[in-house]
């Protein structure tokens, strides 16, 4: 229902302002620079109108660009829709240009098993992202408030949290803005009232089953009343100083995990020793390093692993600190070859000396796939060049026929060789299989490949689909190896075969 803001008898004789406080606050936010373009997020909500009515008076003084941007949740039926019409009206009014998106949220939420809150904001952001994405806007402003703030701390807290949630809500967040984080709720109806401007009041906030509403309609008053009257501002002042220390602490692991971190096709690796040193990140002086204590590298090791799985996390998924934990455990075990699989479609592998984080792959039903599918590839060398691509791997094979011994020299910077007039067909490039073994140059005997592999570094999950070259159905080549004995070059030679790698793109 709209609230309509209660009239004096005295006549007005100038239009209202914003009190002053209100217009310092907004001032001070750098991302309201000239020709910037906002679109102001309008719920029909008290707080998102406040914000709409104060970025209008400053809009001149700033030099910014406004509209006005709705997303219908459709959760409250009829009463979500005469929201979207009071905002469109108060978008014409100002003679602002108007975006609005619409959506069944409860339907969505359902569909991904997810929390309908949570459905509700990916939707609502999503929809801010498309709208810069297209041009339309440069930023988003959003009219959380001190006291959202103060609430976001509480909730964090009681869930459990560590020092990323008591930073609670951050002014900005990509193409996100909050102006209005250093001002009180009530200040903005306040403000309302004097310009004799309605709102929407949204009945689901006073739903006292949601954890949030009862926070805010009997914690957070009693709080103020029997502790401490300024406890939104303390709770607020807590959230600054906890995401300045978690900003300076997440950029000393990221410079760690760039100094030490390796990233290929999508893949994270970090040696065990870098990720669980229990040397501080960079070189320091004796008295820094005997302040390093065991528990400051522990963590460390969890930003990292935590900014890991971000890199890699394909989908929406909350880690834990149990999740964290899991992780660090499996990095101190003896015993390699193990796997962890973490929410948001991530996957931790366990090598001889290292951790690699990846997202699982999926099939086309959209289900995780962590078996990589066996490939087999035939080999024509009716021409001197011919090439193979490898899409599990990425890259392609390329075969080079080259005069023997003339060119030779070219194989030592190029890649493996192999005698032309010893190959037999049929030539076939595919994964590894249980049971290959070979005699690669050097070697009096054959020796199991897995075994040989192992002892070049491949982790079990790599040897999967580690890619050899059968002739005759004989392993002739395999990466990272001599080329088998019975197929190298010799004195006879006369042409040769050159294995390359290169590639895709």
């Amino acid at each position: 229902m709209p609230k309509k803001a209660s009239r004096s008898k005295s006549p007005r004789r100038s239009p209202p302002t914003a009190d002053s406080t209100l217009f310092a606050a907004l001032r001070s936010q750098q991302s309201l620079r000239p020709g910037v373009r906002i679109g102001v997020a309008v719920s029909g909500g008290a707080d998102s109108v406040a914000l709409l009515r104060l970025l209008l008076e400053l809009r001149e003084k700033l030099g910014i660009v406004l509209s006005v941007v709705h997303f219908n949740h459709k959760l409250r039926g009829r009463a979500s829709d005469a929201d979207e019409k009071f905002v469109a009206k108060l978008s014409k009014q100002y003679g602002l240009p108007f975006f609005v998106d619409r959506e069944d949220v409860t339907a969505k939420s359902k569909r991904e098993r997810a929390n309908l809150e949570d459905a509700a904001r990916r939707a609502r952001y999503a929809f801010f992202e498309r709208l810069v994405a297209k041009g339309h806007v440069d930023r988003i402003a959003v009219a959380h408030t001190a006291d959202d703030q103060a609430e976001t701390v509480l909730a964090h807290i009681f869930r459990g949290t560590g020092l990323a949630g008591l930073g609670g809500i951050h002014p900005e967040t990509g193409c996100v803005i909050r102006p209005l984080l250093k001002l009180r709720r009530a200040k903005l109806r306040t403000y309302l009232r004097s310009c004799y401007q309605p709102w929407r009041e949204d009945s689901s906030n006073r739903d006292t089953k949601r954890t949030r509403a009862r926070i805010r309609l009997q914690l957070m008053p009693v709080l103020e009343k029997q502790f401490q009257p300024a406890v939104v501002e303390h709770l607020c002042q807590l959230a600054d100083l906890a995401r300045d220390d978690d900003a300076w602490l997440e950029s000393s692991a990221e410079l760690r995990i760039f100094l030490n971190g390796k990233e290929e096709n999508g893949e994270w690796r970090i040696s065990l020793g870098d990720l669980v040193s229990s040397h501080p990140p960079l070189e320091q002086s004796k008295d820094l390093r005997d302040l390093w204590s065991r528990h400051a590298a522990q963590a460390m090791s969890k930003r990292m692993i935590r900014l890991l799985v971000k890199k890699v996390k394909p989908r929406s998924g909350q880690l834990s600190s149990i999740h964290v934990d899991a992780v660090l455990r499996l990095a101190q075990q003896t015993d390699s070859g193990k796997s962890l699989p973490l929410p948001g479609g991530v996957e931790v592998r366990r090598g001889r000396n290292f951790l690699s984080f990846r997202a699982i792959p999926q099939n086309a039903a959209g289900k995780s796939k962590t078996v990589p599918h066996p490939f087999s590839y035939a080999v024509d060398l009716g021409s001197r060049l011919v090439d193979v691509p490898l899409t599990e791997q990425s890259c392609c094979l390329r075969f080079t026929v080259i005069d023997w011994p003339p060119q030779g020299r070219e194989t030592s910077v190029t890649g493996a060789v192999l005698d032309r007039d010893r190959i037999r067909m049929p030539l076939v490039v595919r994964n590894w299989r249980p049971g290959d073994s070979m005699r690669p140059v050097g070697h009096q005997k054959h020796h199991k490949l897995s075994r040989l592999l192992n002892e070049l570094g491949v982790s079990r999950w790599e040897k999967i689909s580690w890619p050899v070259m059968t002739s005759g159905g004989e392993i002739a080549w395999t990466r990272g190896l001599p080329v088998a004995a019975d197929f190298a070059v010799g004195n006879g030679t006369r042409e040769g075969v050159v294995i390359t790698e290169v590639s895709l793109s």
